[in-house]
């Protein structure tokens, strides 16, 4: 694969999983308006591990991005 094509797929994936986590967020911001704090938990969580993930997404296309 060349570097933009390479550079390219990861900006998308890291664009993927930050909408990923966003839709958690909203969730959890849904869940403890409702006062539904387990679920606000759990949807929380979930917003943090595609933080993770994005985080290691983006950084890498960057990078990529960069040579």
């Amino acid at each position: 694969m060349s570097n933009t094509n390479e550079a390219s797929g990861l900006h998308k994936q890291a664009a993927i999983d930050h909408e990923e986590a966003a839709k958690h967020h909203r969730k959890a911001a849904e869940c403890h308006d409702q006062n539904k704090v387990s679920d606000a938990k759990s949807s929380s969580k979930s917003a943090m591990d595609c933080c993770n993930k994005a985080q290691k997404h983006s950084a890498t296309a960057c990078e990529c991005s960069a040579k």
